[in-house]
């Protein structure tokens, strides 16, 4: 199937699961994960009505940036960002996704100060405890929310989680109660923390059914990711 198939095929998903879910689709927003793909392919996929784009590596972002190819899509910065390249994402992305920690929550406050803007975040949560992935523990999350909305030069908008594969269904579940625990104890913020980015290419689906605004879709869209060049 071409690029533009694949997309009308995953917003036809979306849209099915949202229904089943008694859902309105227009909640739903398809993040298309363009991770090592071409200026010219993610053209193509703005064109075919991708309407945002996700990069998780700084470098091949700036690289895109360059060359113009988000042009009429937002950008978000959906990968595990390091304090050390803050400078280079913030102010650049329309929402970062994956704040992970205190410290990094506050490296991107500060730049942000620097530049005299607000940048809208997503806070990570580890919903499953896994040591091989980056994110808030639950039980820390309302602490980290709270210092969130006390920077000023940071808008938290919501929630994101990569559950483990396989058994994803329920970790989007409890992902989605504790979306609804964080927009109840902070009511006065509820119009901005709208967002819970959930679901990838195997489990979009089921991040719909339960309650993700966001899905990150890559191979759906794009197919295989081309291996990366040797030392990338």
């Amino acid at each position: 199937m071409s690029l533009e198939e694949n997309i009308r095929r995953v917003k036809e998903n979306i849209a099915l699961a949202a229904r089943e879910a008694g859902r309105d689709p227009g909640e739903i927003t398809l993040v298309a994960a363009t991770k090592t793909q071409t200026d010219e392919t993610i053209r193509a996929a703005i064109a075919g009505g991708v309407t945002v784009c996700g990069e998780n590596r700084v470098q091949e972002m700036t690289v895109h940036l360059d060359g113009d190819a988000y042009a009429g899509a937002e950008l978000h910065f959906i990968g595990h960002l390091q304090t050390n390249k803050v400078k280079q994402v913030v102010g650049r992305v329309d929402l970062i996704e994956s704040v992970d920690s205190l410290r990094l929550l506050e490296a991107i406050d500060r730049q942000a100060a620097a530049l005299a803007i607000c940048q809208d975040v997503l806070l990570e949560v580890n919903i499953a405890g896994e040591e091989s992935k980056s994110g808030a523990a639950p039980e820390e999350l309302e602490a980290l929310v709270r210092k969130a909305l006390e920077l000023p030069n940071v808008r938290l908008r919501g929630l994101m989680a990569i559950p483990p594969a396989g058994d994803s269904r329920q970790f989007f579940r409890e992902m989605h109660q504790l979306f609804v625990d964080i927009k109840r104890k902070m009511s006065h913020n509820e119009n901005d923390i709208n967002c819970l980015s959930m679901g990838m290419s195997g489990d979009y689906m089921d991040a719909v059914r339960e309650g993700a605004t966001l899905v990150r879709v890559g191979t759906a869209l794009f197919g295989p990711r081309p291996p990366l060049a040797p030392g990338a």
